[in-house]
């Protein structure tokens, strides 16, 4: 049950039976990250599909280059260095959860690629429950981060921003912090950002409409804080 089912030699048949177990891998690791991830449709599409191509390429080198040769072995090896090669090139922009899901296809792929169905299915269901589990476990979710803000505000060039606002924020800010300041509107203007905390969420209407009649009704903005997120 355990071994590959290609140890006896390769066939289409049993290249499509890896292809659509691949498959089914694929689409398992697809809709875990529509439970939790906002990713782009092409990276559901390529969750989906990556555990089929990579199984069907592993599959074909041992059909066509045989498992005696040298040559079936370099192969592999270079498919892998690509496979792995690609999934740096995605991770320059992507989620680390993006990252461990298509890495978790290709690998799933690379098992079904060489014929191991059980071995490949188990990791897969393993892989998806602990993803599953780990994600929604409460221990690291932490309630005062939850209430962090992001507050942008665009003031004039000509207002002193250093204590214009800190009445304001005494009155209704529990934390208030300093995170960037970046010149806007060809140096015309300045865009402040803070990461706060309110004092009373319900409150924050009035907070904004306070900020209004001190930066002369320029753009305001608040928003849930991301600490790896571009503030400016």
């Amino acid at each position: 049950m355990f071994n590959s089912i290609f140890q006896n030699g390769t066939t289409i048949g049993m290249v499509a039976l890896m292809a659509a177990l691949a498959l089914v891998s694929g689409r398992i690791y697809a809709f875990l990250a529509s439970l939790k991830l906002r990713s782009s449709k092409g990276m559901f599409v390529t969750l989906a599909l990556i555990p089929l191509i990579v199984s069907v390429g592993i599959a074909l080198l041992d059909k066509f280059l045989g498992d005696t040769t040298s040559t079936n072995g370099v192969a592999r090896i270079a498919t892998i260095a690509i496979a792995l090669g690609l999934i740096r090139f995605r991770s320059t922009n992507g989620r680390a959860e993006e990252i461990l899901l298509l890495f978790g296809g290709v690998v799933s792929g690379f098992v079904f690629g060489l014929g191991y169905a059980a071995y490949g299915v188990i990791f897969t269901l393993l892989a998806g429950g602990l993803y599953v589990g780990l994600s929604y476990l409460p221990i690291f979710r932490n309630k005062r981060f939850a209430k962090e803000k992001l507050l942008k505000i665009t003031i004039p060039e000509t207002l002193n921003y250093s204590d214009v606002f800190k009445s304001t924020f005494d009155h209704y800010l529990k934390e208030c912090e300093a995170v960037g300041v970046k010149t806007t509107g060809m140096g015309s203007m300045f865009r402040l950002s803070f990461r706060v905390i309110l004092k009373n969420p319900a409150e924050e209407k009035e907070l904004i409409d306070e900020l209004r009649t001190k930066n002369g009704n320029l753009e305001i903005s608040l928003l849930p804080y991301v600490e790896d997120a571009k503030t400016l």
